[in-house]
């Protein structure tokens, strides 16, 4: 049974009374978008009771339960079930009312506001009105004594020196407000409903019903206060010993990864969002307080080893600090259940650091072999979750990792598949950008240069470039296989790992004759760089070469499976099936294409479209857009033409009988749709929280790759659209992307652009991230959007590429009149965003 009644600050705090915030309540957290709001709600009641002096304003409600130790007579004692962050808010403004009234105005403010509201004077052992959390404690005296740590760097002295400023800039307000006016509309203005809890009720289940939808706790937050319920008379020991530290040693979402990553050690498909409920039902099991003490303090053990793995700087021994650090760097999170394992068999010692060193060596192994071959993301999760509960303990732990990664289609390539595939894999279409990066980096590393180069500051480069001039198709023409292209060969050989090195952004390359960039490769100091630089000519056979020798030394830096590993080199069919299936009505594609993606030769795919049956075979062409001579469907009695086929699905076929080039999927096209490249996305960097400007990085990359010209109109583009509303983003790769970000993260319907840029020259157009967002996930939004994009000169996006990332050349920009038209787009896009999500997102 409850009681509620209608009160305000005043009638609450005056009197002896004290208010106990419990162990079970999160930290205080409010921030200046919360503290702003308050404020501008205080301000406006002032001035409307200037006119109406018995205005006030609602602000939600308090539930309070008599505190367990209150006794019959003295300070009247009660917890804050809900509503703490709000109550410490008030307070702490009071404390900066006080003191700038005292300072301002009068020095006996400070004695009045003191007594009246902040403390109990006559009470010794009960003299604050107000006791926070443990962790804030401190932090929330210093304000009521009005110390000099008071204006401390945490979330109370930041909400005091919040107050303080715009106590002080009320004098130079457009609609000034006086301080006396801004203390009576906090203490007498602002309304609260306090709720009240009888004696015998349980104060912990009122809190969990009120707060166990998530959108007020986090998960951890929701065990903890758990964790606390069951320890009734061990509660603030364990809270001061164990939690504490244990909260100060990892942040509210690391605790929830923490919670998580304990229940996959037991189950590998326990899922995140179901982490406090997992959490709960095992706890229910432990019936004393012994044993939930003794939880806590394995959760305290275990938070000091995730905080290890989170930053790997911190780890003593030097090897496995090593291969934390690339692990981190790789930034696949799966990995760390085992992580989290290996540190803990170190802890109980059943392992050594050499072995765990070991076995995370496998592990990144893994990882860069499975890049290399093309199956970076195929069943990842799956099997990295369930190392911990399938490998064989009682092998040593480096030994039961490596054989638990060999057994079964992990796609962990064996030697001999990694020297095969290496040479035909399009290994700049597979995995993320940043880790093809660091497969680069680390194989540069494994030189030993006497004179190190910064390896952060150099990027992908493509020795035989991306775009091929009528030098480079000579070159290539003098080793074609029978019947072969100079353009098929490129196809074949331009994203394969021979091709490919690092090096400085420098405009001496690009898709300069191979002359020039013997040049500037011999020049750049990277040992990659070098067997390039010797060479003559680069063509098929130089590039094989050189695949074999990058595909011996990857061998010896990451030792492979066991033996008793199966052959896992075959063809990856599966990943050209699903890049079919996935194939746009109104789109077609050529068996080169398909071959250069999965790593083959053209008539291997031809022979296998040929004699299985594979959806949308009937969209893939010879390279000028013309039916194969001997194409003929599976299904004995079908005898129509597939190109009347093509034709009533959208394509379009010129007199010659050649399908429309611009409805071509390309390579890099087809490996969107298998998901063997992941879609950018951009990351929250800002130049407060980063010692990288990643805003001036994008733009001498840009001015070095494309011209000061395409940079400066770039630069134009990206001003107007700050201009318009929008913000920008940054990618964290090598290459700097940028973002036109219609909507942020935190926005209720999500956060939206339209459009990434690379400094090598893409404006990439994100249709397959608009096609989930609100309102573009209507197809007719984004039909609208590629209509008004190819009214640019030079940008013809065809309509099968709705689902994909089509993109055009950034030197578009260059014209003064395209680029006027493309901020007209821009602002079109950014209303469309705007006008689905007027309203503010809600605070949780």
């Amino acid at each position: 049974m409850v009681s509620a009644q209608e009160t305000t600050l005043q009638q609450l705090l005056e009197g002896a009374k004290q208010y106990h915030v419990p162990l079970y309540q999160r930290t205080y957290s409010w921030t200046e978008l919360q503290l702003a709001r308050i404020w501008d709600d205080v301000c406006q009641l002032a001035r409307d009771r200037a006119d109406h002096p018995t205005a006030t304003h609602f602000i939600g409600s308090l539930v309070l339960a008599p505190s367990p130790t209150m006794g019959p007579v003295g300070v009247a004692e009660y917890l804050v079930v809900d509503g703490q962050q709000r109550l410490t808010t008030l307070t702490i403004l009071l404390c900066a009312l006080r003191d700038h009234r005292a300072e301002h105005e009068d020095p006996k403010h400070r004695l009045r506001l003191d007594q009246q509201y902040l403390t109990n004077p006559f009470e010794e052992q009960r003299w604050l009105k107000l006791i926070p959390t443990q962790a804030d404690r401190d932090a929330y005296v210093a304000c009521v004594k009005a110390t000099p740590q008071a204006r401390g760097d945490n979330p109370v002295g930041r909400a005091y020196r919040f107050f303080a400023k715009a106590l002080t800039a009320l004098g130079s307000a457009e609609d000034p407000v006086d301080v006396g006016q801004i203390e009576s509309a906090v203490v007498t203005g602002l309304a609260l409903v306090a709720i009240t809890a009888q004696p015998n009720d349980n104060v912990y289940r009122i809190f969990e019903s009120l707060n166990n939808t998530g959108l007020t706790l986090t998960q951890a937050d929701l065990l903890r206060n758990y964790l606390f319920m069951r320890l009734p008379t061990r509660g603030q020991t364990v809270y001061e010993s164990l939690w504490l530290p244990l909260q100060q040693r990892l942040t509210s979402t690391e605790l929830v990864l923490l919670f998580w990553l304990d229940l996959v050690q037991r189950n590998p498909k326990v899922k995140q969002t179901d982490t406090y409920v997992d959490q709960q039902k095992r706890l229910e099991k432990l019936h004393t307080e012994a044993d939930i003490e003794a939880e806590v303090r394995r959760f305290s053990r275990l938070g000091a080893l995730l905080r290890v793995i989170l930053h790997p700087a911190e780890e003593q021994d030097p090897g496995v600090r090593r291969r934390l650090e690339r692990l981190s760097a790789w930034g696949t999170t799966t990995v760390y259940p085992v992580l989290l394992h290996l540190l803990d068999r170190r802890d109980q010692g059943t392992a050594t650091s050499a072995q765990i060193a070991s076995a995370m060596l496998y592990l990144e192994s893994f990882f860069v072999r499975r890049l290399l071959i093309g199956r970076s993301t195929m069943n990842i999760n799956r099997i990295l979750l369930a190392v911990v509960t399938e490998m064989d303990k009682d092998l040593p732990v480096d030994e039961a990792v490596r054989k638990y990664l060999s057994t079964g289609r992990k796609h962990w390539a064996t030697d001999a598949g990694l020297r095969a595939l290496v040479r035909t894999i399009p290994f700049y279409l597979n995995g993320r950008a940043g880790q093809r990066s660091l497969v680069l980096r680390w194989l540069e590393e494994s030189h030993d240069n006497k004179e190190p180069v910064a390896l952060d500051k150099l990027t992908i480069e493509h020795v035989l470039p991306q775009t091929l001039s009528d030098e480079w198709r000579k070159m290539l023409a003098t080793d074609l296989d029978a019947d072969e292209t100079p353009d098929e060969a490129h196809d074949a050989l331009v994203h394969t790992l021979g091709n490919l090195t690092l090096t400085g952004y420098n405009s001496e390359l690009s898709n300069k004759p191979f002359a020039a960039k013997r040049i500037a490769l011999a020049k750049s100091g990277v040992r990659l760089n070098q067997d390039i630089a010797d060479r003559q000519r680069w063509g098929r056979s130089e590039i094989l070469a050189r695949a074999d020798d990058l595909a011996e030394r990857i061998i010896t830096i990451w030792p492979g499976p066991t033996e008793q590993t199966g052959n896992q080199s075959d063809v990856p069919w599966d990943v050209l099936a699903k890049a079919l299936a996935e194939l746009p009505a109104g789109s077609w594609t050529t068996y080169g294409d398909l071959a250069a993606l999965i790593g083959t030769a053209p008539q291997p795919v031809g022979n296998r479209l040929a004699n299985h049956p594979t959806l949308n075979a009937h969209r893939v062409l010879q390279a000028g857009g013309i039916v194969a001579g001997n194409f003929r469907w599976l299904e004995p009695d079908r005898t129509d033409d597939p190109r009347d086929v093509l034709r009533a699905e959208g394509v379009t076929f010129d007199q010659h009988g050649r399908a429309d080039q611009a409805q071509r999927i390309t390579v890099e096209e087809l490996a969107q749709l298998a998901g063997v490249t992941p879609a950018d996305l951009p990351e929250p960097w800002s130049r407060s929280n980063s010692d990288v400007d990643h805003a001036a990085r994008f733009i001498e990359q840009l001015t070095t790759s494309q011209g000061p010209a395409v940079a400066t109109a770039t630069a134009v583009v990206l001003d107007a659209w700050t201009m318009m509303g929008g913000t920008l983003s940054y990618g964290n790769g090598n290459e700097t992307s940028c973002f036109l970000m219609a909507r942020g993260k935190e926005h209720e319907y999500g956060n939206i652009w339209p459009v990434a840029l690379y400094p090598s020259g893409k404006c990439e157009v994100v249709f397959q991230h608009l096609s989930i967002r609100t309102p573009f996930d209507d197809v007719t939004l984004r039909e609208e959007l590629r209509q008004r994009l190819n009214q640019l000169p030079g940008v013809e996006i065809a309509a099968a590429k709705l689902a994909l990332r089509p993109g055009f050349p950034l030197a578009v920009l260059a014209d003064a009149d395209a680029r006027d038209a493309l901020l007209d787009h821009l602002r079109w896009f950014y209303d469309q965003a705007q006008a689905n999500g007027d309203d503010e997102p809600t605070l949780v």
